[in-house]
């Protein structure tokens, strides 16, 4: 009977544990969302209170059931497809190109002095200057919008990639080579474990900028997309729908970055288990 007692109670204490990290989980999440709450209701109660145009900023309400319509429709579906398409054909063009040439840079320093002053004209360059070029080159279709994308997101890949390698602890290296390791496989096993973090952090920043160059690129020059649609619904004073895209644009960025850093926790668990 003390047996079957002791059960109990270690469940219920188990129960207990349970609930009270699941509570401590949801206070810390709520306390991380407490600002963008606070935002959001001040942006409802600001146009109520006519304290500001409601035509020009609507209620948060307003602009949801905007956002609702247009994923009823399913127009939201294509033009986040349509995008989406486009960053990602851009932003995986850069990321291999940029951390191969980065490896190479970083490991060999005469290669990084003879391009290094080139990188830096390039990336000192303003990326949407030369969108008129890239229209010239590849025309007005999808090949230009991609490949305005691929020069605007190598750059912080590269630095990042050349910046990981070169600042990969020496003791490493000379440890792995006493044991008589060969370059291919010290690339593989040290130096780009080593490097993943900067890396990565290059990714986050070239995730971002391949956003706001997507929808600068559409809103200049496209049929379809979610910069298209923000410009054209601003054109025809459609502005929930409008405020919409914007909201729509902030969510996939926020997302994408959560999914580079669970990324970065993947790949470099290394570094727990090394601790």
């Amino acid at each position: 009977m003390n047996v079957k007692t002791g059960e109990v109670a270690a469940a219920k204490g188990g129960n207990a544990q349970t609930l009270r990290l699941w509570l401590e989980r949801l206070g810390s999440g709520f306390e991380r969302a407490a600002s963008i709450l606070v935002v959001l209701l001040v942006w409802e109660v600001l146009p109520r209170a006519e304290l500001i145009d409601r035509f020009i900023l609507p209620t948060f309400s307003d602009v949801i059931s905007g956002l609702a319509g247009l994923f009823i429709t399913g127009e939201m579906f294509k033009h986040i497809a349509v995008s989406f398409g486009r960053a990602f054909t851009g932003f995986i063009a850069a990321v291999s190109f940029s951390i191969i040439l980065g490896i190479f840079m970083g490991w060999f320093k005469r290669l990084e002095r003879y391009v290094n002053p080139l990188l830096e004209l390039g990336r000192n360059t303003p990326i949407l200057a030369l969108y008129p070029v890239f229209i010239m080159f590849f025309g007005v279709g999808e090949v230009s919008k991609v490949a305005i994308i691929f020069w605007g997101t190598i750059w912080p890949i590269l630095l990042n990639t050349i910046g990981g390698v070169k600042n990969v602890d020496p003791l490493l290296i000379k440890s792995a080579r006493s044991m008589g390791i060969s370059l291919f496989p010290l690339f593989r096993k040290v130096i780009l474990p080593a490097a993943t973090p900067a890396i990565i952090t290059g990714l986050r920043l070239s995730a971002t900028t391949s956003i706001l160059i997507l929808v600068a690129a559409e809103m200049l020059n496209a049929n379809a997309g979610l910069g298209f649609m923000i410009f054209y619904n601003e054109t025809k004073y459609k502005i929930p729908e409008m405020y919409s895209g914007i909201i729509t644009l902030s969510i996939l960025g926020f997302l994408i970055n959560y999914l580079l850093i669970a990324l970065e926790n993947r790949l470099t668990r290394w570094k727990e288990q090394a601790n």
